[in-house]
């Protein structure tokens, strides 16, 4: 299994703010849509809260410590060890989509990451991606975009693999 964590970020590496996204960027969603598709996806029960619906076309896995927690379309966990026991033994790629605290508590044993880097500033962010640190992480890949009507900043798909 490779474990990959995705997130768009800013110059601080914000996240968000009460429970939603910063930023609306068409093209950073249309880039998540297409590398997470046919992908499981592990999220925080605020984030698959915060997205009101199971996403289409991947498989849904929550992890909450509500015991009593249900949605239907979607696998319940309560536990990272608990989600990733669900792909012991693949070499399927799984993507934690958030939130921050479960970027947190998965980056150690992230394998890739799939960054979105906004020239972006939130002051009031609550929500952070853990640093990446150089000596930990290698881009191997960099493509910059700049900011049109549709999308308000100049931003940057990165991709990371742990050394």
């Amino acid at each position: 299994m490779t474990i990959s964590l995705i997130a768009a970020i800013g110059k601080n590496n914000e996240l968000g703010k009460n429970n939603t996204l910063l930023w609306h960027m068409p093209e950073d969603m249309k880039h998540f849509r297409e590398t997470t598709s046919g992908h499981a996806v592990i999220m925080g029960r605020k984030t698959f809260e915060s997205l009101g619906r199971p996403l289409p076309n991947r498989r849904n896995i929550i992890i909450t410590r509500d015991l009593n927690y249900k949605k239907d379309g979607v696998e319940i966990t309560h536990s990272i060890n608990e989600a990733l026991e669900l792909f012991k033994n693949t070499d399927e790629e799984i993507f934690i989509i958030g939130g921050g605290e479960l970027y947190k508590q998965t980056m150690s044993i992230a394998d890739r990451l799939y960054i979105t880097h906004t020239e972006a500033e939130e002051k009031d962010a609550d929500a952070f991606f853990p640093e990446i640190i150089p000596v930990v992480w290698n881009e191997i890949s960099h493509e910059e975009r700049q900011k049109d009507e549709r999308n308000p900043f100049n931003y940057t798909f990165s991709i990371y693999e742990k050394i």
